[in-house]
């Protein structure tokens, strides 16, 4: 079994936003599988879904602790399952890597990412995979007036989506490798 994380913040107010991306790829990967509907664990602090990839049981999951807390959610699965960090992969939102582009990151520091450092905290240990989906460009641009902490919690553009929608086929292949 394997755990595949969507990192955002819950609540109508941020969905679509740059910081839950994690969230958009989780809900891409649900209905490219036809997995069932999320549903509210409150046990787990997360909604989750569970089905299958390549023959693996996977549940897909979107804490709900907001991003800064989401190492809760992570911790509680993981002692639940009896599954080690080795068996997650997180998914997440990215400043330093340009809109369109995503990294594999595997036993690496969160890198100033709150959310995977807290989960670091909460897990004790950075020996997890984590695909860090870019969302900087835009920020780069002299015309973005933005601070960083805002940027990330501004909504995604049509353009911006679209993008995103055009790189989820690759990360979709790299998420399947991992599981072979």
């Amino acid at each position: 079994m394997k755990i595949i994380l969507g990192l955002g913040n819950p609540g109508e107010q941020y969905k679509k936003t740059r910081h839950n991306i994690g969230f958009l790829m989780i809900d891409k990967i649900k209905d490219s599988f036809q997995f069932p509907e999320f549903t509210l664990n409150q046990k787990f602090k997360a909604q989750i879904t569970k089905g299958s990839l390549l023959k693996t049981p996977i549940i897909l999951v979107k804490p709900q602790t907001f991003m800064n807390l989401s190492g809760q959610s992570v911790n509680s699965l993981l002692n639940f399952y009896k599954l080690s960090p080795a068996d997650i992969i997180v998914i997440h939102d990215d400043i330093d890597i340009s809109l369109g582009k995503y990294k594999l990151a595997i036993n690496s520091s969160s890198a100033g990412h709150n959310g995977v450092q807290n989960i670091i905290d909460n897990i004790g240990t950075q020996e997890f995979k984590r695909f860090r989906i870019g969302i900087g460009e835009t920020l780069k641009t002299s015309s973005c007036k933005l601070a960083p902490h805002k940027f990330v919690l501004d909504k995604l553009s049509v353009d911006e989506l679209k993008i995103l929608d055009q790189l989820y086929p690759n990360l979709l292949q790299d998420i399947q490798k991992l599981l072979l």
